[in-house]
């Protein structure tokens, strides 16, 4: 376990168990957009396999997965709620991952360029004591623009997104390659949609904007 910087949480909702908060993610991205909830939490890596099953759709590849994520680490921590995530571009049903080198990043934006992708992110939300789970999808329709060779390079030799599916990070540099971003739920391009994991977790017994010290 790799603890964030606070301390596991300990302020549940009025008539339920204390429960601690986890993100079951290595991402530094989704790391950064949870702490924005200001309420402790802990990072745990999830160790499963992403790897997609013959003839998966994107969309069912990101919700599998989150939801494995989140259950693989709420049974080893099943008193406390666990966030899973994941995100697949959607190319007309091809999904696209993280590229992982420049070749790879190149290959995915030539692809992309002038085309409209779907961002499917998923985020799921599992208490293994108290038997809750929930997954949800937040799809990001997003239309980049014609790009040119030496924009595609220049760009990434900037902001260097090998981490990122697509190839691009909309909250950096990356806004630049896009003509238009249609989401009802604004940080699930970067990685977590808020809106959704602030529902989900609400649901499971985690207090969000609740007074200091309010335990029930």
């Amino acid at each position: 376990m790799s603890p964030s910087a606070a301390t596991p949480d300990r302020t549940a909702l009025p008539g339920s168990a204390v429960r601690t908060l986890i993100l079951g993610s290595t991402s530094r991205y989704r790391r950064e957009l949870l702490a924005r909830l200001a309420i402790p939490f802990e990072g745990v890596s999830p160790e499963v396999d992403e790897t997609p099953l013959p003839g998966e759709a994107p969309a069912e590849l990101a919700l599998r997965l989150a939801l494995a994520k989140a259950r693989a680490v709420a049974t080893n921590f099943p008193q406390a709620v666990v966030i899973g995530s994941d995100q697949v571009a959607d190319l007309n049903g091809l999904p696209l991952g993280k590229p992982g080198n420049h070749e790879r990043a190149v290959a995915q934006l030539r692809q992309m360029r002038g085309r409209t992708v779907i961002f499917q992110t998923a985020v799921a939300v599992v208490c293994a004591e108290s038997g809750f789970e929930e997954v949800e999808l937040a799809a990001v329709k997003v239309q980049f623009r014609e790009l040119s060779d030496d924009e595609i390079e220049n760009y990434l030799r900037i902001e260097q997104p090998y981490d990122c599916a697509g190839s691009a990070k909309s909250e950096g540099l990356g806004i630049a390659l896009l003509d238009s971003i249609e989401s009802d739920d604004p940080t699930a391009l970067v990685g977590l949609p808020l809106i959704r994991t602030c529902r989900m977790i609400r649901a499971a017994g985690i207090a969000l904007l609740a007074t200091p010290g309010q335990i029930s």
